[in-house]
């Protein structure tokens, strides 16, 4: 039986971090065994909210693949490529445009949220699920892992397909949503790790720098000194050891409510944890920095096949539309 086929990307915005991988890296390696993969790395997404300061972006690009390939994405068995190197990525978005209305796009959350946050009202901004849809769609792809707070986003991409091929016939494939659970990791100061924040623990970090971030972590308020009872359940460092450090995180919470446990204790576990789960990465990722031409092999490889596939389709869509 044919594998179905995933597309899913990120925004190449910063170093990817802890978040990111139990967040997203770590499923996209396990579907590379069940389905056949394009990730990409979204840059023309990436200027919804920067376009005014772009230096560093095709810089973050390679940082953000380097990421994902020390965490497991084979290129060999993933398509693997960049937005803007398939440029038609951009023809569909204009054409999906011409079916997508003013109000419809102004009701995503996404959209509102942006603005609530201070961001300009902008065309790019607006046409963010249009631009989404043809990402996904380009690739005919069946399935797209999100979680819960993504599947606005997925059921505007499905609306738009069903419009396309009622006007013009069944070319575009409904993509369906493969919800995903992500675990809660939260960052330093306890919120959610994210790098707005400057909260977050980097995939790529040394050791050292582990450790000293792992100090600063938050930690239960009623537990102020070693042999006060604690609550692990309220603890951004025990949530993360409920994801690094498994197989001991009962005596961790046991020790933690009796005392017996302390915080600095705690926190160095977790920061030996967290070396030790990321050392593969980290070894990985030394590798590619040693050899760049590794990535812009990988790259060209996966923007020619991109493109490849992109422009079957685009061939399809343009003889639906008479163009």
């Amino acid at each position: 039986m044919a594998k179905g086929r995933v597309l899913s990307g990120m925004r190449p915005t910063g170093r990817l971090h802890l978040g990111n991988l139990e967040g997203a890296l770590r499923n996209w390696v396990n579907l590379q065994s069940e389905y056949e993969c394009f990730f990409v790395s979204v840059n023309w997404h990436a200027l919804t909210t920067g376009y005014e300061d772009t230096r560093e972006l095709r810089a973050l690009v390679r940082d953000n693949v380097m990421d994902w390939l020390s965490v497991g994405i084979d290129p060999q068995k993933s398509v693997v490529f960049v937005q803007s190197e398939v440029k038609q990525h951009a023809e569909l978005y204009l054409l999906l445009g011409m079916l997508s209305g003013i109000g419809w796009l102004e009701r995503c959350t996404t959209y509102k949220d942006w603005l609530d946050n201070g961001y300009e009202p902008n065309y790019g901004l607006l046409g963010y699920p249009v631009l989404m849809t043809a990402d996904i769609v380009l690739y005919k792809a069946d399935t797209v892992p999100v979680g819960r707070d993504q599947l606005q986003h997925l059921e505007m991409a499905r609306e738009l397909v069903r419009r396309f091929n009622r006007l013009y016939g069944e070319v575009l494939v409904e993509p369906q949503a493969k919800l995903t659970e992500f675990p809660h990791v939260p960052g330093i100061d306890g919120r959610k790790m994210s790098k707005s924040y400057r909260n977050e623990i980097l995939i790529a970090e040394k050791p050292e720098v582990i450790q000293q971030k792992v100090r600063r972590f938050f930690t239960d308020p009623q537990k102020l000194r070693r042999g006060d009872p604690g609550r692990p359940e309220v603890c951004p460092v025990f949530a993360l050891h409920n994801i690094y450090t498994r197989s001991e995180t009962e005596e961790i919470a046991a020790d933690c409510r009796s005392g017996a446990l302390g915080c600095v204790e705690c926190k160095d576990k977790l920061s030996q944890s967290l070396i030790e789960a990321l050392a593969p990465a980290r070894a990985r990722r030394a590798q590619l920095e040693r050899n760049p031409q590794e990535i812009e092999d990988i790259l060209t490889d996966g923007n020619r096949r991109a493109r490849e596939v992109a422009e079957q389709t685009m061939q399809e869509v343009r003889e639906a539309m008479k163009l």
